[in-house]
């Protein structure tokens, strides 16, 4: 045996990405109540890095990344508080890609979250990740570096800006 672990139900966990709502599973996260936020709460999508050696195993995990994003813009609709609701995506390491929420709360004095260095063009050399982020509408794209290139997305006019 070559020492790889055959995983099982592999077809069944595809399925439920593309119909789970994993904010469902987050009762603590009432959105209308401001005690219940997290500094810089986020959620990953990818947990066992299937996406890390393949994009078509990546692009199923970014899909359910994005539909939870446009979930939460619902959600903030009637948030009277600042915050910011923005994605960071690594160029090959997909168990890292995550969706935030980031608000100011009072033990916490890193609002706005901003990272220094960002540009308008791209610093990805994944091509199949940057054709996936060049075919989102309605995103505001930065990239940087930091170990790894990124990608960091948000919605212009949504929450605070970057």
């Amino acid at each position: 045996m070559n020492g790889l672990k055959k995983h099982r139900g592999l077809k069944r966990y595809y399925k439920n990405l593309a119909i789970e709502n994993d904010l469902d599973k987050f009762k603590w996260l009432d959105l209308d109540n401001s005690e219940t936020w997290r500094y810089d709460w986020h959620l990953h999508f990818d947990w066992y890095g299937y996406g890390n050696n393949s994009f078509k195993r990546r692009e199923p995990h970014l899909d359910k990344l994005f539909r939870h994003f446009n979930i939460l813009i619902d959600r903030t609709k009637n948030i009277k508080s600042d915050f910011q609701l923005y994605s960071i995506l690594l160029d090959f390491n997909s168990s890292s890609d995550a969706l935030f929420f980031h608000t100011p709360i009072p033990n916490n004095t890193q609002f706005l979250f901003k990272i220094s260095d960002l540009q308008l063009t791209t610093t990805l050399k994944n091509n199949e990740l940057n054709n996936y982020i060049n075919a989102l509408e309605g995103y505001e794209k930065l990239y940087g570096k930091a170990g790894e290139a990124f990608c960091l997305l948000f919605k212009k006019d949504l929450g605070q800006p970057f």
